[in-house]
């Protein structure tokens, strides 16, 4: 069971479930209106351990999980949420080794991600300082040692290089995009590109049905938690809805017009 250690990040979870993510310097001090708590009686801690504020309330402490992090990390662009990042994965279908464009960095929500799968990850960002939040904090979850390139650059200009597994894309107008995403991609590779709005996204599958892409799919992921105690079983009144949708195609060579069983082919 390895100690907390100065310079590691940890999450102080107050007695009403109130997290706060903490990075440990010595000599430092957390502040918050449950009581103060010194950074160095913290240090030396085995994660899982019960630290004390000045006011008797106690903190419980753990290494953060990716999603803690990506909800409370610094930020300049709006992150994409831990429940959505998740059905990124599996709908692009990263796994280790693999060759991913991303563009729009913004804060490195998804970039960590798909490091942590594994993958190498070339980013696309036309904003210099999103892509140095981006770059500062992947590298304080997972170090500096990293298949990770950012380039200062225009995604709808066009894509270097012809042999990418997958191309993700979190920006306004990603049908921008697909023409060179048709070059860029191996045959078989992913495209997937993240939207806040239905319009956005009926405009991306319109362009898409134009060019060598099959197997188009939108999804949209809602999250709903549940209270349970001894005396009641019910849904939590707030859930995580809405946030965005995930359009995936797969690159191919050849235009075949598949429909969902049942629908006749020939319909329109």
């Amino acid at each position: 069971m390895s100690e907390l250690r100065l310079g590691e990040r940890v999450m102080l979870i107050d007695q009403k479930d109130r997290r706060y993510l903490v990075t440990l310097r010595s000599g430092a001090s957390f502040h918050t209106h449950a009581g103060i708590v010194a950074h160095d009686d913290i240090v030396g801690l085995s994660e899982g351990a019960t630290v004390v504020g000045n006011t008797n309330r106690p903190f419980l402490v753990l290494r953060p999980s990716l999603a803690d992090v990506v909800l409370k990390m610094p930020r300049g662009a709006q992150v994409i949420y831990p429940k959505d990042l998740g059905a990124i994965l599996l709908a692009a279908d990263i796994g280790p080794g693999m060759k991913v464009l991303e563009a729009g960095v913004g804060s490195g929500a998804l970039s960590m991600t798909l490091l942590r799968a594994g993958a190498h990850v070339t980013g696309y960002e036309i904003r210099e300082d999103f892509a140095e939040r981006a770059r500062s904090n992947v590298e304080a979850m997972l170090g500096s040692d990293l298949n990770y390139d950012i380039h200062i650059r225009d995604v709808t200009l066009g894509i270097d290089g012809n042999d990418f597994d997958r191309v993700l894309l979190d920006m306004p107008e990603p049908w921008k995009v697909v023409e060179h995403a048709e070059h860029a991609l191996k045959p078989g590779g992913t495209f997937l590109a993240y939207l806040p709005t239905i319009n956005q996204t009926q405009q991306l599958r319109d362009v898409l049905n134009r060019h060598h892409f099959g197997l188009a799919e939108t999804v949209e992921v809602l999250r709903r938690t549940w209270h349970i105690t001894d005396r009641s079983v019910r849904p939590d009144h707030r859930m995580v809805a809405h946030t965005g949708f995930l359009t995936s195609a797969r690159r191919v060579l050849e235009k075949v017009d598949i429909r969902p069983e049942g629908e006749d082919v020939g319909s329109d």
